[in-house]
């Protein structure tokens, strides 16, 4: 645990049970936090940050948090901190320009693996972020978290037809937005 951490987990509160839960939250949560923030469209020089701000939220109200439930809590103070910090940057949540989907294509394959993987994440990012915030995290939790309709309905407060609905939309929106990242690579290679 960093130690900021463990400044943390010492005042989450007052007595050893408090600090032991908190360490247990922290441990069993820290990576999965992380991952949604960044798909949730947190740079990554800044999720390390923005994970450390929903932990310290959840040592300060660790009393109110329900057993069985912090996950939930977790997962919701993150959403939040998430939309925080990409106003504060002041990103606007809309795909790029063709020209900066372009510049991301960039046609010579490189011979290392890495790059593509980073190349493709950064894709995926970008496609990410023209999703509105309420779509973007049920894609993100039932995508590539694996939660099921119910854990998303319960994590977010909301019905699970909601979950349904918004999953059809946020489905139907990412294929559109991988269609024209495709389109526009399509072009620029056939430009070459």
């Amino acid at each position: 645990m960093p130690a900021a951490s463990e400044a943390i987990a010492r005042d989450a509160a007052a007595s050893g049970e408090g600090a032991t839960r908190f360490r247990a939250l922290f441990d069993a949560n820290y990576d999965f936090i992380w991952r949604m923030l960044r798909r949730l469209g947190v740079a990554k020089a800044g999720a390390d940050d923005a994970a450390q701000d929903v932990f310290v939220i959840a040592a300060r109200r660790l009393h109110d948090i329900e057993l069985g439930k912090e996950r939930s809590f977790l997962l919701g103070t993150a959403i939040r901190r998430a939309a925080e910090v990409r106003r504060a940057n002041q990103r606007v949540e809309v795909l790029a320009s063709d020209e900066a989907l372009e510049r991301m294509a960039d046609i010579a394959a490189p011979p290392d693996e890495v790059l593509d993987e980073r190349r493709a994440l950064a894709l995926l990012d970008l496609v990410l972020e023209s999703l509105d915030d309420d779509l973007r995290a049920v894609l993100v939790l039932f995508e590539f978290e694996g939660l099921t309709k119910g854990e998303i309905a319960e994590a977010l407060g909301i019905p699970e037809g909601t979950v349904a609905s918004r999953m059809r939309r946020a489905r139907a929106r990412f294929m559109e937005q991988a269609a024209r990242v495709k389109a526009v690579r399509t072009r620029v290679r056939g430009a070459l």
